[in-house]
């Protein structure tokens, strides 16, 4: 299981040093992967807004900030976790994901899902009833535009006049889909490459084992072998709680994830120092116990 982090966009401020630090002490602490979580647009909480984020809250766009975080590290991988796909336009996504798996060497997985937020939709121009269906259809032009020079492809959503992306990923980048509804499950068990669930194994592993059978139901429906399907486990962790720490990550092994994302926003931490010095605080007792490869010095 390779253990990574959640990158805590709310809670760096908008300048990119704070961010260059942050990666460069992930990495150095021995963590192999940083996610990012998106959101275009924030809404104005006078309208009435009873949602979890508003323009208050600062989301540096991911697929920008992976690009600029692969130039000043030198081993991580990145991915999303995740974009909101059906509200964005697919071929620039296809491209800028390109792009960003060519910056970090092919180490870039693209967690997409359908969101929730109807008023983003609206400002970018996306129907949000139809988010279901567009993301299907998505993944299947996605997944073309990686791989084919032209792309000749007509749908309800899209239409390819036999068109592509230059560069290309050197393969095809992998899709991991986030979300725990029967829906997301058959389209993960029919195009994903992995699943980003929303479920604690450590406070119910029988529902996440109950969660992921479902899941790999679906994809033996569908023709295909559990093991194609990755999982990707996140986990948030309280300062000076390392038997939490690894009783969560001792939980997601044993569940079988093949990924581990730690976050440390929400902790009340000040500034990147903070963070770093949790981040690596949770290093250490990950790989005192064998959860985490000591960072080579």
């Amino acid at each position: 299981m390779e253990i990574g982090t959640m990158l805590p966009t709310l809670e760096l401020g908008p300048d990119p040093a704070p961010l260059r630090a942050y990666a460069q002490g992930v990495e150095a602490a021995g963590y192999g992967h940083i996610l990012a979580s998106d959101h275009v647009l924030g809404v104005d909480p006078d309208r009435d807004w009873d949602g979890p984020y508003d323009n208050d809250d600062l989301f540096h766009e991911p697929l920008t900030t992976l690009s600029h975080l692969a130039a000043v590290t030198d081993s991580l991988s990145f991915g999303t976790a995740i974009l909101v796909l059906p509200q964005r336009q697919t071929a620039l996504v296809a491209k800028q994901a390109a792009q960003v798996d060519r910056f970090c060497g092919g180490g870039f997985r693209l967690g997409v899902a359908v969101g929730w937020n109807p008023l983003e939709y609206v400002a970018l121009g996306q129907e949000f009833e139809d988010r279901g269906p567009r993301m299907t259809e998505q993944l299947d032009v996605l997944e073309r535009l990686w791989t084919e020079a032209a792309v000749e492809f007509e749908g309800r959503f899209h239409d390819l006049p036999g068109v592509g992306v230059n560069p290309r990923p050197a393969g095809s980048v992998p899709l991991w889909l986030g979300g725990t509804a029967d829906p997301v499950k058959r389209r993960i068990a029919e195009k994903g490459d992995g699943w980003i669930p929303q479920f604690d194994p450590a406070e119910d592993p029988d529902g996440a084992e109950t969660e992921l059978a479902d899941l790999y139901g679906y994809v033996e429906e569908a023709g295909r072998e559990p093991e194609e399907v990755g999982l990707q486990g996140r986990m948030g962790v309280e300062p000076g709680e390392p038997d939490e720490w690894v009783r969560q990550a001792a939980a997601w092994q044993d569940l079988g994830a093949d990924f581990l994302a730690v976050t440390t926003q929400g902790q009340g931490l000040d500034g990147v120092d903070q963070h770093r010095d949790l981040l690596e605080a949770v290093a250490e007792t990950l790989a005192g116990v064998g959860l985490l490869e000591p960072a080579q010095p």
